[in-house]
């Protein structure tokens, strides 16, 4: 409750105007807020169909073609849509097991907005470096990753604690930090005033307020991490530590330390790059980036299972399986 009146205090005080046709133009040239900083405030869409990681498919090739674009994309949609997914075989590459398998169908495509381009670019992943276009996990993470989905998908756990953030609606799907697209809320809102920059996700709905006048980061560890922000010349720089688990990136520990760069470079675009370190995780620190493109909004609330009837049922359910096993014992 505090955090949501500090940003209705924030928006009340942001002073950003709209920005006037003439600075509008100007690409090399980034308009400014009052004390001189540049002026990163508005709503953004991170939608992309380019897949965070490089496919197998594609290893060893960075970008794309016109060509080759086209295809990847009509294949890609084509692959995604969940207007032709049989309910009952399911579709395993987007996510979805078969029926036999506890699988269920998700709603129709009218509810999704993953986006249906690549980046301009065209590159065949968010993933910049390494030059893979994958994640360089360790061998203890790929095992931490396989248990995760097995505990997540088989519907257990002996608490609420032992369920992936995720279902707690904690933090998780493309809500970050860091921020990645994913299959809808690929919406964000940057607020500013002198001292600290507001980031607003439409997908669960996190407000992260990040101080820019140079205080230390706390000891204390949060869901999302403790941020603080400096500016390099015109990029904005943002540091996350003391995560207080697991973040909303595969396999990461709290462990993880983040670097996020926001950077204006046209009256529409922001580039957005973030660099991953965690030696419980990964071989070596990785980096992305992501292109935000303004749009109108509004953001909408993201409401996450209201109530959240979900954790009860999911943890009633192995109550029930397990009572069922000790009576065919």
């Amino acid at each position: 409750m505090r955090n949501g009146s500090l940003v209705i205090a924030l928006l009340g005080a942001v002073t950003l105007a709209p920005l006037p046709a003439a600075a509008q133009g100007k690409a090399s040239t980034p308009p400014r807020t009052p004390d001189g900083k540049p002026n990163l405030a508005g709503i953004y869409s991170f939608s992309t169909i380019t897949p965070l990681q490089r496919p197998d498919t594609l290893t060893g090739k960075a970008a794309l073609s016109d060509e080759e674009a086209a295809a990847f994309e009509a294949s890609e949609n084509k692959r995604l849509n969940r207007d032709l997914f049989d309910p009952i075989k399911g579709q395993p590459s987007a996510g979805y097991a078969p029926r036999a398998e506890g699988g269920v169908l998700s709603y129709n495509e009218f509810w999704y907005e993953r986006g249906n381009r690549l980046t301009k670019d065209r590159r065949t992943s968010l993933i910049v470096d390494p030059p893979s276009g994958t994640i360089p996990f360790t061998d203890v993470a790929r095992r931490r990753n396989a248990e995760r989905t097995q505990l997540s998908n088989s519907g257990r756990g002996d608490s609420h604690e032992d369920r992936p953030l995720a279902d707690r609606c904690l933090v998780g799907f493309n809500s970050g930090p860091p921020m990645i697209p994913g299959a809808y809320n690929n919406n964000v809102q940057i607020l500013q005033t002198p001292g600290s920059v507001v980031i607003v996700n439409e997908m669960v709905h996190n407000a992260r307020i990040i101080p820019t006048d140079g205080r230390p980061h706390t000891t204390i560890r949060q869901w999302s991490g403790d941020s603080r922000g400096r500016w390099e010349g015109d990029t904005l720089v943002v540091e996350t530590i003391n995560f207080r688990r697991e973040t909303s990136l595969q396999g990461s520990t709290g462990n993880t330390r983040l670097i996020e760069r926001f950077t204006r470079i046209d009256a529409d675009t922001i580039k957005y790059e973030f660099t991953v370190t965690d030696p419980n995780s990964y071989t070596q620190p990785w980096s992305a980036m992501v292109p935000w493109q303004r749009i109108p909004g509004p953001l909408f609330e993201y409401a996450c299972h209201e109530g959240n009837y979900a954790l009860p049922n999911i943890l009633a359910g192995a109550r029930a399986e397990e009572k069922e096993q000790t009576k065919q014992r």
